[in-house]
C-alpha cells in the first residue's frame, strides 16, 4: 500500500501516528532479533568448537563489548577515541580487586569495573569539548599511554594484601567464575549474554533522546545548540557509555582467564581497537561482533594453520585503507547491503509470481 492510498483511507492527523507507530515495532523487531542472534551465537558455538576455539572466542566476543563503544563514539558523534583498551584494562583492574579483595559476586565485580571506566570515560571525554579529530586521538592516545606506564609497575591485583592485592613470593590467584558459568562453555555463554544486553543498551541510547542529541550534534554543533542540545552532558554521556562498555569487557576478560597481564595493555592495542572496530563497521551491530572476531579469531586461526598471527597485522592495514575509501560502512554494512539486494530481488520476483 502505498502513501497516497494510506492517506486517502484515513484522516491526515492519523497518518504520523500510524507510521510512527510502524517504525516503533520495525524498531523492537529489529532489537529482538539483533539480541537472539547474539544469543543463538552464544548457544550454538560451544557444541561445535573445541576447547582452544571456545577461550579464543571468548575473548572475541568480550572484546566486541569494548567494539561497541568504540563504534558508539565514531558512530554517533564522529569522535576518535584511542584510549578504549587503556579504559578495558582500568574496569579489568577493579573486577580483580573487588573479587580478590572484596570478594563481591562477579557480576558485582563486573558492574565495578564498568562503572570505574564509566567516570574515567568521562573524564577522558572533556577534551573533546574543544579538540577535534587527530588532536582528541593523541591526547586519548597519550592517556593510554599513561595507563599503559602506571599498569606495568604496579600490575594487577592477584590475590595478595594491601591496595595493589599483588602477589609477591607465592602463586598467583586466579579470579573466581560466577557458579552458573564455571566451565569454559557455560562462560562462553555468559559472555555471550552480556554482549546482548551491553548491545541492547547501547540501541536503546540511539533510539532516545540521547541518540536524536548525538545525531545532531554530529551534523553540527551550531545547529545542536540552536535545538537546545546540551553539548557537555550528551558528548560526556557518550564517553561514559563507550567506558562502560570497555570496563565490563576489561572484567569478562579477567573472568575468562582468570589474570590479567600488564603487557597485554599497551597504548598500539587501543589503536588497533578502535581500527578494527571501523574495517567491522560501526553503524551497524554486527560491526562490534565482527571486530571482536578480527582482533582474536582472525590471528588465533592464522596460528593454527602454522602462520604467524602477527601476518595478521598486514591484512588489517589493507582492510582498513579499503574501509576508508570505499567502504565506510565496513563489513557489516556491505553484509547488510548484501542481504537487503537479495531480500529485495526474492521480493520482487515473489510479486511477479503472484501477479495474475
Amino acid at each position: 500500500m502505498n502513501a497516497s492510498i494510506l492517506e486517502g483511507a484515513m484522516p491526515a492527523s492519523d497518518v504520523a501516528p500510524a507510521a510512527l507507530a510502524q517504525a516503533t515495532r520495525r524498531a523492537r523487531r529489529s532489537l529482538v532479533l539483533m539480541v537472539a542472534c547474539v544469543l543463538l551465537i552464544g548457544w550454538a558455538v560451544p557444541w561445535f568448537a573445541n576447547a582452544y576455539w571456545i577461550k579464543t572466542l571468548t575473548s572475541s566476543l568480550a572484546l566486541s563489548v569494548a567494539a561497541a563503544g568504540v563504534a558508539l563514539l565514531y558512530g554517533q558523534l564522529g569522535l576518535v577515541s584511542l584510549c578504549q583498551y587503556a579504559l578495558l584494562g582500568a574496569g579489568g583492574w577493579v573486577a580483580l580487586r573487588a573479587g580478590h579483595g572484596l570478594g563481591w559476586p562477579f557480576e558485582l565485580s563486573v558492574l565495578a569495573g564498568g562503572l570505574l571506566s564509566c567516570v574515567v570515560g568521562m573524564l577522558a571525554g572533556l577534551p573533546a569539548l574543544r579538540l577535534k579529530g587527530l588532536y582528541l586521538a593523541l591526547v586519548t592516545m597519550m592517556m593510554a599511554g599513561g595507563f599503559q606506564v602506571v599498569v606495568n609497575v604496579t600490575g594487577f591485583p592477584d590475590g595478595g594484601a594491601g591496595w595493589l592485592g599483588r602477589v609477591f613470593g607465592s602463586e598467583r590467584l586466579m579470579m573466581p567464575r560466577p557458579a552458573l558459568a564455571l566451565s569454559d562453555a557455560a562462560y562462553f555463554r555468559y559472555v555471550a549474554v552480556w554482549l546482548a544486553a551491553v548491545l541492547a543498551l547501547i540501541e536503546l541510547h540511539r533510539r532516545t533522546r540521547a541518540g536524536r542529541s548525538w545525531a545532531l550534534i554530529r551534523r553540527g554543533e551550531a545547529a545542536a545548540v540552536a535545538a537546545g542540545v546540551n553539548i557537555l552532558r550528551y558528548q560526556t554521556w557518550a564517553f561514559g557509555l563507550a567506558g562502560f562498555c570497555a570496563g565490563v569487557a576489561g572484567a569478562l576478560l579477567a573472568g575468562g582467564v582468570g589474570q590479567l597481564d600488564g603487557r597485554a595493555f599497551t597504548a598500539g592495542e587501543s589503536v588497533m581497537l578502535f581500527a578494527l572496530t571501523v574495517v567491522g563497521g560501526v553503524y551497524h551491530w554486527a560491526g562490534a561482533l565482527i571486530a571482536g572476531l578480527l582482533l582474536r579469531a582472525v590471528p588465533a586461526l592464522l596460528t593454527d594453520f602454522g602462520v604467524n598471527g602477527y601476518l595478521a597485522m598486514i591484512f588489517f592495514g589493507v582492510a582498513l585503507l579499503h574501509a576508508l575509501i570505499t567502504a565506510p560502512s565496513g563489513i557489516a554494512g556491505q553484509l547488510m547491503g548484501v542481504f537487503e539486494a537479495v531480500r529485495k530481488r526474492f521480493s520482487a520476483s515473489k510479486d511477479k509470481d503472484a501477479a495474475p
